[in-house]
C-alpha cells in the first residue's frame, strides 16, 4: 500500500514557476514508476510526466516538454514537478501517481496507476 500526498500548488502569474512535491508512504517507493497527471475543468485527466524507478529516465508529454522537470528522491520517498514558464492552459488539479507494472517500468507511459494522490490545485492567471 502506498499513500501519496501532494503539496506546492497555488496561484501564479503567466510566465511564473511552481514546484510541486509528492510525499509517499511505504518502504517500496523505489519500486514504482512515479508520475504526474493533471485535470483541467471540464476535461479528462491527462498524463504529464513520469520518472523511472531509479530516477535516471524521464518522459514528458509534448505540451510540457522543456518547461517541466520531474525528479525524485528515493531516500526521502518524494517526487517533484518543477514547472516553469507557466501559462493559463496549465491551470488544473495536479495528481501524483504510482505505477509498479513491468510494462510501465520500460515505457514510462503511465496508463493505469495503482495509487493516486488527492491532488493539488495550480492556477495560472493571464
Amino acid at each position: 500500500q502506498v499513500q501519496l500526498v501532494e503539496s506546492g500548488g497555488g496561484l501564479v502569474q503567466h510566465g511564473g514557476s511552481l514546484r510541486l512535491s509528492c510525499a509517499a508512504s511505504g518502504r517500496t517507493f523505489s519500486s514504482y514508476v512515479m508520475g504526474w497527471f493533471r485535470q483541467a475543468p471540464g476535461k479528462e485527466r491527462e498524463f504529464v510526466a513520469a520518472i523511472s524507478r531509479g530516477g535516471l529516465r524521464t518522459y514528458y508529454v509534448d505540451s510540457v516538454k522543456g518547461r517541466f522537470t520531474i525528479s525524485r528522491d528515493n531516500a526521502k520517498n518524494r517526487v517533484y514537478l518543477e514547472m516553469n514558464s507557466l501559462n493559463p492552459e496549465d491551470t488544473a488539479v495536479y495528481y501524483c501517481a504510482a505505477d509498479g507494472s513491468v510494462d510501465t517500468a520500460q515505457t514510462l507511459r503511465i496508463k493505469s496507476p495503482e495509487y493516486w494522490g488527492q491532488g493539488t490545485q495550480v492556477t495560472v492567471s493571464s
